[in-house]
C-alpha cells in the first residue's frame, strides 16, 4: 500500500504542477490528506480512483468497521455509540457541513467534514460541488442533502448546515439546531434508508453548547418518531467524552 500512497501523491502534485518532495514515511498519510483537502471539485483520472479507493479500502480495514446491529439499544431503535463514524456501518451518517457544502478545505483539520471527505474519497467533494451548482447557491441552515458515501462503510452521506452560534444561545439557533434533524430524519425516510447515525451537530466549529444540543437532538427525534411513526433506526454518534455522558442520561432518562 506504501506504494500506492507514494503514486497518489505524485498525482497530486503533478496536478498542482509540481514535484512531489521527498517525505518521511510517517508523514505520508497526513500529506496526502492535506493534498487531498485543498483539492478543488473536479473529476479525477481513472488512475488516481483506482488507487485511492484501494488505499481508503484498505485505511478501513485498518481500522475497523462497527456495524450498528452489534449495538445494545438504548431505547427501541435508538442507539448510542462513541467513535469514528467513518467506520459506522449503516445506511446514512450524517455530515455536519458548512454553507458551502463542499467539504472543510483546511488542511489536516480535526472537523467531522474533513474527515468524512477525506476517508469517502475525491468523488464525494465533486457529487457536492454538482448539487451546489445546480442549486445555484449556499445551503440554508437546517436543510439536508443527500450523497452517496463512496469509500465509507454506510451507504449514504445526509448533509446539513447547523447554526453557527456568536456570543448567547438563543430560540433561533434552537429552532434551526431541530430543522437539522428533523430535516435529515424526512430525506432519510424519503429515501427508504432503514438507519441514520447523527454527529453532535453545531458543537464544534460553531459553538453550539454540547449539553443543550444533545437534549435538542434526542427531542428532535422523538418527536418526529412519535408523529410519523417511522421505524428508521438511530444511532446518536459521539466522540467527546462530555456527550457520551449527555447522552446516556437523557435516553437512560426517557
Amino acid at each position: 500500500m506504501t506504494n500506492n500512497l507514494d503514486r497518489l501523491i505524485e498525482l497530486l502534485y503533478v496536478e498542482r504542477g509540481e514535484s512531489a518532495p521527498a517525505v518521511p514515511e510517517r508523514d505520508k498519510r497526513a500529506l496526502f490528506r492535506a493534498l487531498v483537502n485543498v483539492c478543488p471539485p473536479k473529476p479525477a483520472g481513472a488512475e488516481f480512483l483506482k488507487l485511492q479507493d484501494e488505499y481508503l479500502q484498505e485505511e478501513l480495514r485498518h481500522k475497523g468497521i462497527t456495524d450498528y446491529k452489534s449495538l445494545t439499544p438504548m431505547q427501541d431503535g435508538i442507539y448510542l455509540w462513541q467513535g469514528d463514524i467513518t467506520t459506522l456501518k449503516c445506511d446514512g451518517i450524517v455530515n455536519a457541513a458548512n454553507s458551502q457544502m463542499m467539504g472543510c478545505f483546511c488542511p489536516n483539520h480535526g472537523c467531522i467534514d474533513n474527515a468524512i471527505h477525506t476517508f469517502a474519497g475525491v468523488q464525494l467533494r465533486q457529487e457536492c460541488a454538482e448539487i451546489m451548482k445546480a442549486q445555484g447557491r449556499q445551503e440554508p441552515t437546517g436543510q439536508a442533502k443527500i450523497t452517496r458515501a463512496y469509500n465509507l462503510p454506510c451507504k449514504y452521506v445526509l448533509h446539513t448546515v447547523g447554526p453557527i452560534v456568536y456570543g448567547a444561545l438563543n430560540a433561533r439557533h434552537e429552532n434551526q439546531l431541530a430543522d437539522c434533524y428533523r430535516s435529515c430524519l424526512t430525506l432519510a425516510d424519503k429515501n427508504g434508508l432503514q438507519s441514520i447515525a447523527f454527529c453532535c451537530i453545531s458543537t464544534g466549529e460553531f459553538h453550539f453548547p454540547n449539553e443543550r444540543a444533545a437534549q435538542i437532538a434526542v427531542s428532535t427525534v422523538a418527536e418526529y418518531k412519535r408523529k410519523t411513526q417511522s421505524k428508521i433506526q438511530v444511532i446518536f454518534n459521539v466522540f467527546k467524552e462530555c456527550d457520551y455522558v449527555y447522552y446516556s442520561r437523557l435516553l437512560g432518562a426517557n
